[in-house]
């Protein structure tokens, strides 16, 4: 009866897995779909005006006319019409690859990717971001990591596309090179941790503390396919015990990723640390399967070309990169600003006055 009810599981899981990826590949086919349609709307309509010579004023009459006619239907307001002619003006998209593609054309790949994300991060990247290369590793990086407007906007506003890749690291010479261009861009230099604020003479495990208090927007900063394995994570060699400051498992790299939080500059002994904490995770936790342990430093800021010395000689391979915080307000001005209470006590005495003239 046991086994009955165990295949029996195994069904219903296999159905449930099977009608998820069905309800996305359709989503994701009428999200195209719709895109398409947005496309050619905008196309038809930049072609009357180039050819008749109509102007801007077309719009909010159309946006009237087809809420009178498609009453059922949304998104045709005179500012997402607006944005359907700029869109297709932003991409002259191919119907086909070619082998050689005019200037300012976007490439083939882009126009799937662009397919793939809703409008309202299309709109976003359109308005945003004029440099096509740029605007298509937010559309690559959308797809991949699953953004949502809010996200892809505040990655925007940090520079993300700069900051990606940018670690310095030893990847080259002591991962295969497929794995070592993967894991050289899914780090980051420097990481924000713009959601924390922190006093000048802050402690690295109240900065621990403080990351794993916001682990949603920390994992979002490290990136997709982060999954969080323990804090202070202790190992024991020859009868004594380490502790890592975090230690994660990252899912694409399928290895475990070591990362050390430092104060202050990068030191060289920093990475002869490192080294020994990959190789105790190598020898302790990896698995046969799993890809060799990679290491992460993070400091306050580095001197480059003595990190790349200090890890030049290391057999393990481990990147450096540097994060920022928001600084609190020193003690004196924030004393001298108003509390949210007498905010509220001077807003409550103007309503009153109001109230009484």
């Amino acid at each position: 009866m046991n086994k009955e009810l165990s295949l029996y599981r195994e069904l219903l899981s296999d159905i449930k897995i099977r009608v998820r990826k069905a309800q996305h590949k359709a989503a994701v086919s009428a999200n195209a779909e719709m895109t398409f349609m947005y496309w050619d709307i905008g196309r038809m309509i930049a072609a009357r005006q180039e050819q008749d010579g109509w102007g801007a004023s077309v719009i909010p009459r159309l946006a009237v006319d087809l809420k009178n006619e498609l009453s059922e239907e949304k998104g045709f307001s005179a500012r997402n019409i607006g944005r359907m002619i700029a869109f297709f003006r932003a991409y002259p998209i191919l119907p086909q690859p070619v082998a050689k593609l005019p200037e300012n054309t976007v490439p083939p790949a882009f126009n799937q990717s662009i397919a793939q994300i809703p409008w309202g991060h299309n709109t976003v990247l359109i308005e945003k971001i004029k440099d096509l290369p740029t605007r298509f590793w937010y559309a690559q990086q959308i797809v991949e990591q699953g953004w949502s407007r809010d996200t892809l906007t505040a990655q925007i506003k940090n520079q993300a596309h700069a900051r990606q890749g940018a670690a310095v690291t030893n990847f080259t010479s002591r991962l295969p090179n497929v794995h070592a261009a993967l894991a050289n861009s899914l780090l980051k230099d420097p990481y924000l941790f713009d959601f924390l604020t922190m006093q000048d003479h802050f402690h690295e495990r109240e900065l621990e503390t403080g990351l794993l208090n916001h682990i949603q927007k920390f994992l979002l900063e490290l990136g997709r396919g982060f999954a969080f394995v323990g804090r202070q994570y202790r190992v024991e060699v020859s009868d004594k015990e380490f502790y890592i400051d975090l230690l994660f498992y990252h899912l694409r790299l399928r290895c475990y990723v070591v990362v050390e939080l430092k104060k202050g500059e990068f030191k060289p002994e920093y990475a002869g640390k490192m080294n020994f904490y990959c190789s105790v995770v190598d020898d302790q936790l990896r698995h046969r399967q799993d890809e060799p342990t990679i290491g992460l430093i993070l400091c306050q800021t580095k001197d480059c070309i003595l990190a790349e010395y200090s890890l030049r000689d290391i057999n393990k391979p481990i990147g450096i990169a540097d994060y920022e915080l928001t600084r609190a307000l020193p003690q004196e001005l924030a004393l001298s600003l108003p509390t949210i209470e007498a905010i509220e006590a001077e807003l409550s005495g103007d309503l009153d006055q109001t109230e009484e003239s």
